[in-house]
């Protein structure tokens, strides 16, 4: 926390917090959506899908929107957004359109969150302070994704006091908000452009590069645990992926300077390399294989998606907070590519009984796409 403003700190506090709040009731959904909608898993999956996308999609709006009603507004409106939606869980347990309806309104105060979060850190922050700054705050957004799950264990069965403490949680979150200080303001930063140029100035290589990191960890993140069952022990699971968000906690912050230093092609293939290690450990289908593999996969994602955020805040032309949503939008065309390509090629694995070659093939991809990436956003880069 040395080096950080009290209004950063608190900030991040909140921003640890809101991430207990969500992944304490985002593990369980798939089954929520199902009890109360009395559907299948395949429609489960469609609105699940379109609410993600959604919350993707928007970034760059609701990050223009930012800009515009200013930082801190903004990060009080999502935190209303929030209570908001968990208010709806709670009182539509009987009415499926609500359940829908909070979970839409859950996704919106995301969009709405994340890059004035990131932005409202940033914005007094030197670019020398900024691996730092950048680092802290995503550690403290991986510590409430780590510590969410385990807070929803404990309401599994009672999702109306799940629901209920959650709706606490944003009304006090929402008042500490309201307390924090507004964001100073410089003349020298970028005009403000209408919501149709929200595109405008993108940095195209991280814009690419985020993009990859994403359709590649999205596979671990969400084909993992298909894996893994039958194979280990739920609870082995449970600690073995709170593992990685713990781990994201302590690496981070801990290699924040040397990644700012070194170059991006260093860093690509640091983090790519590791990646690649870690899917390859996960073919073992072992409880060891899978500790080891989260442990590399820590630290090749603690460097790429630190590093590609730095890198599109040097080479975009728009403000920190426009340039986070559109990060947030690449990170959502990449888990959109995850699900549909990724899914499709586990399935053909899975029909022909390999599916430890499901990762090694997810591990060739991370060394192979990342050079053909870069090669190719470059030459669109140079043409633009």
């Amino acid at each position: 926390m040395a080096g950080l403003t009290g209004a950063q700190v608190a900030l991040l506090v909140g921003g640890c917090l809101v991430n207990v709040g969500t992944f304490a009731v985002y593990p369980y959904l798939a089954v929520l959506l199902r009890d109360r909608l009395g559907v299948g898993m395949a429609q489960v999956g469609v609105v699940l899908g379109a609410a993600t996308l959604v919350q993707f999609a928007s970034a760059p709006l609701t990050a223009a929107f930012a800009e515009r009603i200013g930082l801190k507004r903004c990060l009080l409106l999502a935190t209303f957004v929030y209570g908001l939606a968990a208010l709806t869980y709670l009182v539509g347990a009987e009415e499926p359109g609500l359940t829908v309806l909070a979970l839409f309104l859950s996704c919106g105060a995301g969009a709405l969150y994340s890059p004035a979060y990131r932005g409202y850190l940033v914005h007094s922050a030197t670019e020398e302070q900024r691996p730092r700054v950048l680092s802290s705050g995503n550690a403290a957004g991986n510590l409430g994704i780590a510590l969410g799950p385990v807070v929803g264990a404990l309401f599994l069965d009672q999702p109306g006091r799940l629901f209920a403490m959650t709706t606490v949680l944003y009304a006090v979150l929402a008042v500490a908000h309201f307390f924090l200080r507004p964001e100073r303001t410089t003349d020298s930063r970028p005009d403000v452009e209408p919501f149709r140029r929200v595109l405008r100035g993108l940095a195209g290589i991280p814009f690419a590069v985020t993009v990859l990191t994403h359709y590649l960890y999205m596979q671990f993140y969400q084909y993992l645990s298909t894996f893994a069952e039958g194979r280990v022990h739920t609870t082995a699971y449970g600690v073995v992926m709170a593992g990685y968000s713990l781990g994201l906690v302590a690496v981070q912050p801990l290699v924040a300077r040397r990644v700012g230093r070194v170059g991006y092609p260093v860093a690509m293939a640091v983090g790519f390399c590791c990646m690649a290690a870690g899917m390859a450990a996960f073919a073992s289908g072992g409880v060891a294989g899978l500790a080891m593999g989260v442990a590399v996969m820590a630290v090749g994602t603690a460097v790429l998606f630190l590093k590609n955020d730095l890198e599109a805040l040097a080479g975009s032309r728009r403000s920190a907070t426009v340039t986070f949503g559109q990060q947030r939008l690449a990170v959502g065309v990449g888990s959109l590519l995850s699900g549909v390509v990724g899914g499709a090629v586990y399935g053909l694995f899975e029909e022909a009984g390999l599916l430890s070659g499901f990762w090694l093939a997810v591990a060739a991809q991370c060394l192979l796409l990342p050079p053909l990436v870069l090669v190719v956003a470059r030459r669109a880069a140079g043409r633009g």
